[in-house]
């Protein structure tokens, strides 16, 4: 095995640091537009991550870039994550509106994340320009800040690759013809017009113009934070729920076929087998929660109950997070329903988190294919999946991955009931986190936050959202010593 490359890392986290310092200038702009206490924090958070950037592009600047394999991209995805996290909660801690590291760093991470999970226990109380920024991380988060590099830096050629391939979710990935960063490209300027799409549709419902490009780009994102304390509820609008449930399916669609159906290939959509199961799971667990709340007498007329349910579920399965509802009220059923959806969630290759729909139906494939093997043990039945024969070892591989995941999960949860978590707050914030999901059951809840967890809780739910949003072997390799061994 050859010698890690590290001055690629070093001026790949530069490259990252420089163009993350552009989105804090954008919440600078906010925060002299809306005037605020936060605008000395901010500008300071910006030059102290260009000035890091600088120094570690230098540091890497004569670096070769073919040298760069996928142990370097693994490492430079992580490293990002980790430290972006780091650079970003600069603005809420130094404006003193987060006056503790942890708090400030979990806020942060589940704001590039996308898991929308919060410590704050006022967020009307920030600034407008520190509440822009801490949309602003969703919204890079959800489409990833790698992919955004790699489309602006088309010198990068096979380190381009390894980065993208690294960052990248799902079991495999839609390719165009083109090279990767015209991919990247294309993939953020879909994501660009979508979110403005949203934005301008919520400013004709009761929105106004700042809370629309939040609510935007949290919802493309979907990362669920938002600027009003009672979430998507405090406007009590039909309209802006069902515009943020089709969204929030949009947003958890993989993007590469949303591209497609944008170029006129609207068969490419549907043919997708995962994207049918996917809609199919919202469908029915729409239709179950409907028919609960409906004959439990737990939400008003049918039409409250069908559109609480599918504002819910989608919220939940797209790994949003946003709530109109309490659901923790509607009983342990839906507890169950929603702790369901938070393990399978979204499609690859969308800005969702969780487990993937494809993961999912590979899974249930396979099983089926055992039970056939009980009365017919010599047959060869391969798995299908759109119509092609998945590999032994690409079904091996889905496998290992929710062993790992469901492990990762058990892990969390162990280590927080040690932590004095309680039993039901540890199963829902654990598998919130891993998921990148938000709120979880009991007192993590969507009506509440998770303020009231220790430090050490904080920080294992903070390395959760990191490895789940990094797809789990991401970050578990790296701590493998076998990584490390030239």
């Amino acid at each position: 095995m050859k010698t890690l490359n590290i001055s690629f890392i070093f001026k790949m986290l530069g490259i990252m640091f420089m163009i993350e310092t552009l989105f804090l200038l954008l919440a600078l702009g906010v925060s002299f537009l809306y005037p605020g206490d936060d605008t000395f924090a901010i500008g300071i958070s910006c030059g102290i991550l260009f000035g890091t950037g600088l120094l570690f592009f230098l540091i890497g600047l004569r670096t070769n870039e073919h040298a760069a394999g996928r142990r370097e991209g693994m490492l430079v995805v992580t490293l990002t994550w980790a430290l972006l996290s780091l650079f970003g909660m600069l603005p809420y801690y130094l404006s003193g509106y987060v006056d503790n590291v942890t708090d400030a760093y979990f806020e942060t991470m589940s704001g590039f994340t996308t898991t929308g999970a919060s410590i704050l226990t006022d967020i009307e109380a920030l600034p407008k320009g520190l509440l822009f920024w801490r949309s602003l991380t969703q919204w890079q988060g959800g489409m990833g800040m790698i992919v955004f590099t790699v489309a602006l830096l088309p010198i990068l050629g096979e380190g381009a690759s390894q980065l993208f391939d690294a960052e990248s979710t799902g079991i495999t990935h839609e390719r165009f013809r083109p090279r990767i960063t015209q991919v990247a490209k294309r993939l953020w300027g879909v994501y660009l017009f979508l979110t403005a799409l949203l934005a301008f549709l919520l400013c004709i419902g009761p929105m106004d113009l700042y809370d629309a490009v939040n609510h935007a780009m949290t919802t493309l994102g979907t990362g669920g934070y938002s600027t009003k304390n009672a979430s998507i509820a405090y406007w009590h609008s039909p309209y802006v729920e069902y515009l943020l449930a089709l969204f929030m399916c949009v947003g958890s669609t993989n993007m590469t076929l949303i591209y497609f159906l944008f170029n006129g290939r609207f068969n490419k959509l549907w043919k997708e087998e995962e994207t049918r199961w996917y809609y199919a799971v919202i469908g029915v667990a729409t239709l179950l929660t409907t028919g609960w709340l409906y004959f439990k007498g737990l939400a008003g007329d049918l039409e409250t109950a069908f559109r609480d349910s599918l504002f819910q579920v989608t919220s939940l399965i797209s790994t949003s997070g946003f709530m109109t509802k309490d659901y923790i009220t509607w009983g342990p059923f839906f507890w169950v329903v929603a702790l369901l959806l938070m393990f399978v969630c979204g499609c690859a290759g969308s800005t969702s988190g969780g487990f993937k729909m494809g993961r999912f139906v590979i899974l249930v494939k396979n099983l089926l294919n055992v039970f056939k093997k009980q009365t017919h043990p010599h047959a060869i039945i391969p798995v299908r999946f759109n119509g092609h024969v998945i590999s032994e070892d690409n079904v091996n591989r889905v496998m290992a991955f929710a062993f790992a995941y469901v492990s990762l999960m058990l892990c969390g949860c162990l280590i927080l009931t040690f932590d004095g978590v309680g039993f039901e707050e540890a199963i829902g914030a654990s598998v919130s986190a891993v998921s990148n999901v938000g709120p979880g059951l009991g007192a993590c809840g969507p009506v509440y936050n998770y303020s009231g967890f220790s430090d050490l809780s904080k920080w294992v739910l903070t390395f959760l959202m990191m490895t789940g949003r990094l797809e789990v072997f991401t970050v578990l390799t790296i701590l493998l010593p076998g990584f490390w061994k030239q």
